[in-house]
């Protein structure tokens, strides 16, 4: 014998159970159908002067006190330095000379080491540890089409704000080939 009409506290809270589970399960279905827009890169944003730039987030594999650096004389003006991580010894860069000169708001206090894109690590400087932020894939592959150099300009949601994402091989291979160049 079956009856719609509930017969304890269990019941009645197993029909609620089940009415909350089926009305997410609608909601995702939803996201799923429509969404191939929706997904995102996650990238590390970090300001840059008065802009703000970022990096994939899986390019990113540590950020360390900028004190690790040792010196090295007579470098070239990118060249901050050497620091030891994981037992390699990486190059430490400014991040604002290789931009092309962007000045930093703050003296840097922070090194990102990242991979470059080629398997290599070296480390960047940069004001403040990132924060982790997801852009639209949809919007970063569109701006990546009008993107001549290693900065893809990424508009947010409300087009007030851009994310200046880095693309770190088109980075270093520009590095690269200004200092063969000279």
């Amino acid at each position: 014998m079956t009856s719609s009409t509930p017969r304890g506290p269990e019941e009645v809270q197993d029909q609620e159970v089940k009415a909350l589970l089926e009305e997410r399960a609608t909601r995702l279905r939803g996201r799923a159908d429509g969404t191939a827009d929706e997904t995102v890169l996650m990238v590390a944003e970090f300001p840059l002067g008065e802009e703000r730039y970022a990096i994939p987030l899986e390019s990113l594999r540590a950020a360390l006190p900028l004190r690790l650096v040792t010196p090295v004389p007579l470098s070239m003006p990118h060249v901050i330095g050497v620091l030891r991580y994981q037992g390699q010894v990486l190059a430490a860069l400014s991040l604002a000379a290789l931009m092309g000169g962007h000045g930093w708001r703050q003296d840097p206090a922070v090194l990102l080491v990242l991979d470059r894109g080629d398997g290599e690590l070296c480390a960047l400087d940069c004001e403040a540890i990132p924060r982790p932020l997801s852009l639209p894939t949809a919007a970063v592959e569109a701006a990546r089409t009008q993107a001549e150099g290693p900065v893809v300009e990424v508009p947010l949601k409300n087009n007030r704000q851009i994310i200046h994402l880095i693309d770190l091989p088109r980075l270093f291979a520009r590095g690269a080939g200004a200092r063969n160049a000279g």
